[in-house]
């Protein structure tokens, strides 16, 4: 998945408005975040093939330290942990756990089978359905039109800035996701680790600038 990890950000705040949009996102994003910083470090590592769509060219063959399910849940428990010794907040923290864990559910239904469910274990899962660009318009795209349309509603931008910069966005995050799912391999594999990791990091930084410009209506 793609924007349906950023969905599942959006969907968050909605739930829970005392929480950062960056937080939430931040969630819902840490093991992409934490695949290109494993990736630079050549903890885990992708091969590249040739083909349209990041289901046909795109091999990950160790990415069971950033996106196996006990994995996720013990990222996601530490996140919550930390955001629960910040703000005191046990439903927040809740929330933040979940958001993190539903990354390898949403990662399940998109990829072919190559999803862990733990380091070490040598079965691995996954629905495809990024491999059909028109059911996944319908399924991924269904979902993030949804969380825009809630995250929205429940918000209001404080001045201009906050309808450009959030539907600008929207739109970049949606031309990225099609390119992922129907375009062709990135022209430097090798830098896939770095590209990514910058652009998921400017992806949790817009959320947070996101959050002052849009508070949650009353």
């Amino acid at each position: 998945m793609f924007v349906g990890h950023f969905a599942v950000g959006f969907v968050a705040k909605r739930m829970e408005p005392r929480i950062s949009l960056g937080t939430t996102v931040l969630a819902a994003m840490l093991p992409d975040l934490l695949w290109g910083i494993f990736l630079v470090a050549g903890i885990e590592h992708v091969y590249f093939k040739p083909g349209r769509g990041a289901a046909n060219y795109l091999e990950a063959s160790d990415i069971a330290l950033s996106h196996s399910l006990l994995m996720d849940a013990i990222w996601g428990a530490a996140l919550a942990s930390a955001y629960y010794l910040r703000r005191r907040y046990p439903r927040g923290a809740w929330v933040l756990f979940f958001a993190v864990l539903s990354h390898w559910l949403l990662d399940f239904l998109s990829h072919r089978p190559d999803m862990p469910l733990a380091p070490g274990m040598h079965r691995y899962f996954g629905l495809g359905l990024w491999t059909s660009v028109p059911a996944t318009l319908v399924v991924e795209g269904g979902f993030w039109l949804i969380a825009v349309i809630l995250y929205a509603r429940a918000t209001r931008p404080k001045s201009r800035a906050g309808v450009v910069a959030f539907w600008s966005a929207v739109v970049v995050l949606t031309l990225a996701w099609y390119n992922n799912i129907a375009g062709s391999p990135p022209p430097n594999p090798s830098n896939a680790g770095i590209s990514s990791l910058i652009f998921f990091s400017i992806a949790v930084a817009w959320a947070y600038w996101i959050n002052r410009l849009r508070p949650a209506r009353a």
